[in-house]
């Protein structure tokens, strides 16, 4: 997949990105909208009638970027089922525009503060085609963890923007086994639709 930012100075990446959120099929409201449903949703969830995910259960950061990745698809197969669709396969991006793949996103989620991390196979080149292509479209999401506290947590940032696979900088260390972006990416690369 043709990167948008190929060849272009990193000063005139915003610009890029926020065409690239113009031409999206997807509002930037649908997407802020879609993300504190989905958000919302799972922490009115009961499991079993009986134990309140916000007040009970509480998880950890990794579960609640789960549940958010999973009801977003949901939410998003539902509202539009005809062009939108969760991803089926390894190949598939997380939401796979079934009407023009091109526009298939992946969704990345944090309890950091104002950063998203990927696994370090995000700063490798794809090289077999049974996996998805780390570059496309992003949907980068923060939120805060449950603390020890009654309040209860919630989406801090939503980002939408394209990243390549290049734009990954993997951890050095043999054993490390996480990727992060360069500032210069995150301010360029990923425009801020809300912030709370």
């Amino acid at each position: 997949m043709k990167s948008p930012y190929e060849n272009v100075d990193s000063s005139k990446w915003l610009e890029i990105t926020q065409q690239l959120l113009n031409d999206f099929p997807l509002s930037k409201d649908y997407l802020v909208s879609l993300v504190l449903k989905s958000w919302n949703t799972i922490l009115e969830t009961k499991i079993a009638d009986k134990w309140s995910i916000a007040y009970d259960i509480r998880p950890k950061p990794q579960i609640m970027g789960f549940f958010l990745h999973e009801i977003i698809g949901q939410y998003i197969q539902v509202d539009y089922s005809d062009s939108w669709r969760k991803e089926k396969t390894a190949a598939d991006k997380d939401i796979v525009c079934i009407t023009n793949p091109h526009f298939s996103l992946e969704i990345k989620t944090s309890s950091d503060k104002d950063k998203i991390f990927g696994n370090r196979s995000y700063a490798q080149e794809l090289k077999n085609g049974g996996k998805k292509s780390k570059s496309g479209y992003y949907l980068a999401i923060n939120f805060e963890k449950f603390e020890d506290t009654d309040s209860l947590p919630k989406i801090r940032l939503i980002r939408f923007g394209w990243l390549d696979h290049t734009d990954w900088i993997g951890q050095s260390a043999a054993s490390g086994q996480q990727a992060r972006l360069p500032k210069e990416v995150e301010k360029g690369k990923l425009i801020i639709i809300y912030k709370s």
